[in-house]
């Protein structure tokens, strides 16, 4: 401060010091002061000083107020001061009004005050890094500074941010600041931030930039907020315009639900500002980028689905049907809805079902095309409406067909307003905007739909009184040849060229009159000025489309004399000629840009961007078709002839293909299944010789076990013949029980026979398929995969054969060894064995060669062997526990025989030690032969007394 007043005391002593002097020592104190409040002084001068001489300011202290931010972090003040006097000279904002002169010295002065501060990429990493500080007096002016920067040289400004660390992340975290200006300041640097750099894009939104700013849009009040939501619409533009990864997430998210509240306008529509103007509109701008025709067609659709989901769709219907929407609403609000529904057939039919609330309902179509063919009504609202039925109409068959029967005689309503009554109107009223928009509306109408243009030509025309009607068709052309306005007679064409082309009955129809031929030559060979040059044009593609789409069907206008006609009345060059001026007008090239009817004036009005595709598709071929000679197109209707018959041969050797592709595909299925099931069946085999082996060894134990009983000498006793004879009586079961299973053997044998002839007959029907196929590779490949498993099962009948071999040796020894060892009985229960293992033997390999036949009967085969199987199992199971049972009885009986034997020889000898102490106490004591012989002697006597 005593410098200033130092410097303010001596003003009045010398002379006045300019402004140059005062800043260059305003620069020294910068530079030279030790004390911080002289520093912050002199920066708070220059800032005062910034805008009145900003030359002065920005050419000698940028680098000192640069070393300030670098090295003076602690003071929030000072950082404030120095960052508003970079501001001041880099901004171009001026708030006095100059000329265009003064304005633009002034926005060059701040390119190159901007150049410099980013000729080192540090300086802007500085100011992201002062972005950090929360104090408002530092915050604020780095975030106003940066946007100037990006203002000035977006693109060098961008660069650098984006490869700085975290930078992007920085300044996201202004949309979090609780300080209003902070925050809408910040959506004015990433408004300037994201402009045309697909990547910073990308990292904006998904560090949640959509999240946050639909809910300040939401705080802010929609679309009644202020320029708050304005900006956050015009970001939300910047991110979604031509970025598909953003339009992407954007749609995943649940974003597209959170845009329908903006669109519920209340019933009282009076009050309607500027600003809810600009945001709606700006809203419906949002909903057409998402939708718009230039976007992938797979992400457009899958927005228009869920825009008709959550409802948006219904809600601009709504907005659609409302009164009291301004004008530019309305026509923005058409716009936005004819995209939704582009091509989507969901949202076509609800649009069609969609009735305006009049008494009585009308449908929106009808009430839209009253306004289109309504002169009185705003050009772009006219222009809206003739895009929105487009859009319906597109790829919607179903709708071109209910179009199209509001015009035929047997669906006309007389009582009521249908949209081909509108049609037919505006394409025969005075007003020539109201017939091209009509012309161009039912050429839509047929647009790529043979059916209709058929149906079309029914239409039938009451021209006036007493006077018979007129078809659709021939009305056309006679408002056509009364010589109209250029606009009306170019809408008449189109419609011509789009309903006869690709439809050889509807250019019979047009050539059956005979006026319309040589009026199309004489309006092509005229030399007309300019202006009709385009009509002439016109008439050449109809022409030509007439030689390239007829069928010869009149004699008078086949394809040779129509071309005769040309090169004598016109000449082919000059017809070519005419021809390639359609694609070479100004306003051909502007309306093959986009499907939008967009024109600065209703005179400039005249092409239809569907139908310059048409003229890009029929230009060569009709030059091709007119050059040609009769010999020529002889030989090209044989080649031709010969190309369709060459198809046809490829086609049915293509169905032969598919057939002989399906046989060896079932033949492999069937071939897969054979040999999971051999596998299984393997398995099975392996398993059950097992079991067999297993059994042969059991019975063979038991064989000699039974045998070794029946030779142990009877001791004579009750006890033991009873143990005897109760186990003959089990073998006699087991017999019995063997017999039954041998007849049951006997019973699944001859089944067995009858499946074998059924696998003899699949065996020739599988050679025969064999030999019908191979002739491909594939069929030989499958042959040779059956000759295969026809040597596996062979190597399979000879495994069976050894083990044949091997049963039938252990037969033989099984009966030598019972014919010495075993009784009469049990050499009859080793054979009804062996034949048993025989007949199981048997059946196991009728199954292997069973693989041969069908699925079905491989299963049943198998599921009988295996109930076979496990009846042998379980009466193998019940022969082995009567076997234990009956060794256990056996033991029992032994040894309670030996115990009776043993009291029996104690008794015998008791018994006779009495007798012999009675003998020696001189008692008569009789033994046992004495008084058997005496009973026997009695008996004698009895005997001969009875005689």
């Amino acid at each position: 401060m005593n410098f200033l007043r130092g410097v303010i005391a001596g003003q009045a002593a010398g002379p006045q010091p300019t402004g140059a002097d005062t800043i260059q020592k305003l620069c020294d104190r910068v530079a030279s002061s030790t004390l911080l409040e002289d520093r912050r002084d002199a920066v708070r001068a220059l800032k005062s000083l910034s805008k009145k001489y900003r030359l002065e300011v920005g050419t000698q202290a940028m680098d000192h107020l640069i070393n300030i931010l670098q090295t003076d972090r602690s003071d929030s003040e000072i950082l404030g001061y120095a960052l508003d006097t970079l501001y001041n000279i880099i901004c171009n904002d001026e708030e006095e009004e100059q000329d265009e002169n003064a304005q633009k010295q002034a926005d060059d002065l701040g390119v190159q005050f901007t150049d410099t501060f980013i000729q080192d990429p540090e300086h802007v990493t500085l100011i992201l890094s002062l972005l950090e500080e929360f104090d408002f007096h530092v915050r604020w002016p780095g975030v106003k500074l940066l946007t100037a920067l990006l203002k000035n040289q977006c693109t060098q400004v961008q660069g650098v941010i984006l490869v700085s660390p975290m930078g992007v992340s920085r300044l996201m975290d202004l949309l979090a600041d609780s300080r209003e200006v902070i925050r809408n300041d910040g959506l004015l640097l990433l408004q300037q931030l994201t402009k045309s750099n697909a990547a910073i894009q990308k990292i904006v939104a998904f560090e949640s930039a959509f999240e946050r700013l639909l809910d300040i849009i939401t705080e802010e009040g929609s679309s009644d907020g202020g320029i708050v939501v304005e900006d956050c619409l015009l970001l939300l533009l910047n991110l979604l315009r031509n970025n598909s990864s953003n339009q992407n997430f954007f749609k995943e998210g649940p974003y597209i639900q959170k845009m329908k509240p903006w669109f519920e306008v209340g019933d009282d529509n009076s009050g309607w500002s500027a600003q809810k103007v600009t945001n709606l509109h700006l809203m419906l701008q949002l909903v057409r980028v998402m939708v718009s025709p230039v976007n992938s067609p797979g992400a457009t659709a899958s927005c228009q689905k869920s825009m008709y989901q959550c409802g948006l769709l219904q809600q601009l219907c709504t907005i659609l049907m409302a009164t009291g929407v301004p004008a530019d609403i309305l026509t923005e609000t058409i716009n936005t809805v004819s995209e939704v529904i582009r091509g989507s057939q969901v949202n076509q039919d609800y649009f069609a079902s969609v009735n305006a609330p009049s008494n009585p309902p009308r449908p929106a179509i009808v009430v839209l095309l009253m306004s289109m063919v309504n002169e009185r009504q705003p050009f772009v609202l006219r222009c809206a409406v003739l895009y929105c039925f487009q859009c319906f109409l597109y790829k919607n068959q179903k709708g071109q067909g209910e179009i199209v029967a509001t015009l035929l005689p047997s669906t006309i309503d007389a009582n009521s307003i249908s949209a081909g009554q509108l049609l037919c109107g505006g394409l025969f009223s005075a007003d020539s905007l109201s017939n091209w928009c009509a012309a161009v509306a039912l050429a839509h109408a047929l647009q790529d739909n043979l059916t209709q243009k058929e149906q079309l030509l029914r239409v039938q025309l009451a021209t006036s009184l007493g006077k018979p009607p007129v078809s659709l068709l021939q009305q056309c052309t006679n408002i056509l040849s009364q010589g109209s306005k250029v606009q009306t007679r170019v809408g008449l064409l189109m419609l011509l060229c789009t309903w006869i082309s690709n439809c050889p009955i509807a250019v019979t129809h047009f050539l059956h009159n005979q006026e319309n031929v040589p009026f199309l030559t004489a309006q092509i060979s005229e030399n007309l000025g300019e202006d009709e040059r385009l009509v002439q044009g016109l008439c050449a593609l109809l022409l030509g489309i007439c030689i390239y789409y007829n069928d010869n069907s009149l004699e008078n206008y086949t394809k040779d004399k129509l071309k005769q006609l040309i090169e004598k009345r016109i000449g082919k060059e000059n017809f070519v000629e005419k021809l390639c001026f359609i694609t070479k007008h100004e306003l051909y090239s502007r309306a093959a840009q986009k499907p939008q009817p967009v024109f600065p004036s209703p005179e400039q009005m005249l092409f239809d961007h569907e139908f310059t595709k048409l003229v890009k598709e029929l230009e060569g071929v009709i030059t091709k078709a007119v050059h040609k000679s009769s010999e020529e197109e002889k030989k090209e209707e044989e080649v031709k002839k010969t190309i369709e018959q060459h198809d046809n041969i490829v086609t049915q050797y293509k169905e032969l293909i598919r057939e002989q592709d399906a046989q060896i595909k079932e033949l492999k299925e069937q071939l897969g299944s054979m040999s999971s099931q051999n596998e299984q069946t393997q398995a099975t085999l392996t398993q059950q010789l097992s079991q067999i082996q297993q059994h042969k060894d059991q019975y063979n134990i038991l064989k000699l076990k039974l045998g070794k009983e029946n030779q142990s000498p009877s001791n004579g006793q009750g006890d033991g013949s009873q143990v005897n004879g109760l186990q003959t009586e089990e073998l006699t079961q087991l017999r019995e029980e063997v017999e039954e299973l041998r007849q049951q053997q006997m019973l699944l044998q001859t089944q067995l026979g009858d499946k074998d002839a059924l696998i003899n007959s699949l065996k020739s029907e599988a050679a025969q398929t064999a030999e019908e196929s191979a002739g491909g590779s594939e069929n030989t490949e499958l042959l040779t995969e059956l000759e295969a498993l026809r040597s596996q099962v062979q190597s399979q009948a000879s495994e069976i054969n050894q083990l044949k071999t091997e049963r039938q040796e252990l037969v033989r020894r099984a009966e030598a060894a019972s014919s010495d060892t075993v009784p009469s009985s049990d050499s009859s229960v080793d054979t009804d064995k062996v034949g048993e293992l025989e007949s199981r033997l048997a059946a196991l390999t009728t199954e292997t060669e069973r693989l041969k036949g069908e699925n079905k009967g491989l299963s049943e085969s198998r599921a009988d062997l295996e109930q076979q199987l496990a009846s042998a199992t379980s009466t193998v199971a019940i022969l082995q526990t009567e076997k234990e049972k009956l060794q256990t009885d056996v033991q029992e009986s032994k040894k309670e025989q030996d115990d009776l034997l043993m009291l029996l020889a104690d008794q015998d000898q008791k018994i006779h030690s009495l007798k012999q102490r009675l003998k020696g106490l001189g008692e008569t004591v009789e033994d046992e032969d004495d008084l058997d012989a005496r009973d026997e002697e009695e008996e004698e006597d009895d005997d001969e007394e009875e005689d």
